[in-house]
C-alpha cells in the first residue's frame, strides 16, 4: 500500500482494512452523486489504478438507508446545458475508470442502489446487498438519462429485456429480485454486509495480480471507440432532454416534492 491507504476528497473516505481499501460515499442525507463525488470517484480510481499493484476495493456508502440516491438533481438548478456535458463527461469517466481497474471492485450495497449508484454497481466484480435494498433506474420519471455507458453494461449483464423494462418504467425493485436477475450476488444482513465484503475482496485479492487482470480485461472487454460512442450519445441527449420543457417539469415537481418530504419529515 502507498500514502493513498487512507484518505479523504469531498464526498468520499477511504481506509485501509489489512490490505483492502474500502470505500465510503459520505454525503447526508443518501450519498447523492453531485459533481464533486464523482469528481472524487474519478480521480481516486484513477490514481489507484495507476499504481503498480493497487489494493482490492469495496465500495459503499455511508449509513444504512442509502448505497446512493443517484444523482443529485438538486444540484441542476440554474445550469446550462455547458454544465450538463460537464457532469455527463465527469460520470462517464467514472464508469470507464470502474470498467478498466485491474484489482478487484466488490460492491457493498447497504441501501437504496438507484440511477447512478445502479450503474457503479454493474461495474463492480461481486455485488453484496443487505435485504432492505432497493434497485433501479428511476430517471425517466425525474426528467433525466442515465448514462449510455451504464445502460449498455447493463445490458450486457442481465439482458435487454430485463433492462428495457427498467429504463422505460423507472420502477424500482427489491434486493430479491436483484438477486434472481443477477445483478446481486448474495444478500448480507446489515451487521455483516462490510465483514463479508472485505473478505470477498480479500480472497479475489490472493489471486495472481497479473492473472487476475488479464482475466477482468477479457470478460468486461474495454473499447475506447465504443466509449467515445457512448460518450457523444449521453452528451447529445444530455443537450436535448435538459431543455424539454416535460423533462424540466419532471426535475422541477422531483425536487419539490423531496424538499416536501423533507419538511414533513423535520415535523414530525
Amino acid at each position: 500500500m502507498t500514502e493513498i491507504a487512507t484518505g479523504a476528497l469531498p464526498g468520499l473516505t477511504w481506509t485501509d482494512h489489512s490490505g483492502v481499501l474500502v470505500v465510503t460515499m459520505d454525503r447526508p442525507p443518501a450519498n447523492a452523486l453531485n459533481h464533486s463525488l464523482v469528481a472524487s470517484l474519478r480521480t481516486l480510481f484513477t490514481e489507484l489504478a495507476a499504481q503498480a499493484v493497487p489494493a482490492p476495493v469495496v465500495l459503499t456508502g455511508a449509513g444504512t438507508r442509502f448505497f446512493t440516491a443517484g444523482g443529485d438533481i438538486k444540484e441542476l438548478e440554474g445550469t446550462g446545458p455547458a454544465e450538463i456535458e460537464g457532469r455527463m463527461r465527469n460520470f462517464h469517466g467514472v464508469l470507464v475508470a470502474l470498467d478498466r481497474f485491474p484489482r478487484p471492485l466488490i460492491a457493498a450495497i447497504n441501501g437504496h442502489c438507484v440511477g447512478g449508484g445502479m450503474e457503479l454497481a454493474l461495474f463492480a466484480d461481486t455485488v453484496l446487498a443487505t435485504p432492505n435494498a432497493r434497485f433501479g433506474f428511476p430517471e425517466i420519471n425525474h426528467g433525466l438519462l442515465p448514462a449510455d455507458k451504464g445502460i449498455q453494461r447493463a445490458e450486457r449483464l442481465i439482458g435487454a429485456r430485463a433492462v428495457r423494462s427498467m429504463v422505460l418504467s423507472g420502477d424500482l425493485f427489491s434486493a430479491e429480485e436483484a438477486v434472481r436477475i443477477g445483478l446481486v450476488d448474495r444478500l448480507e444482513e446489515p451487521d455483516t454486509l462490510l465483514t463479508s465484503a472485505i473478505t470477498v475482496a480479500r480472497a479475489a485479492g490472493a489471486k495472481a495480480p497479473v492473472l487476475y487482470s488479464a482475466l477482468k480485461r477479457s470478460v468486461n472487454d474495454p473499447d475506447d471507440a465504443r466509449d467515445e460512442r457512448s460518450l457523444a450519445d449521453t452528451i447529445a441527449a444530455a443537450k436535448n432532454y435538459f431543455e424539454d420543457p416535460v423533462a424540466a417539469g419532471l426535475r422541477t415537481g422531483w425536487n419539490r416534492d423531496k424538499v416536501s418530504s423533507s419538511r414533513q419529515s423535520t415535523d414530525r
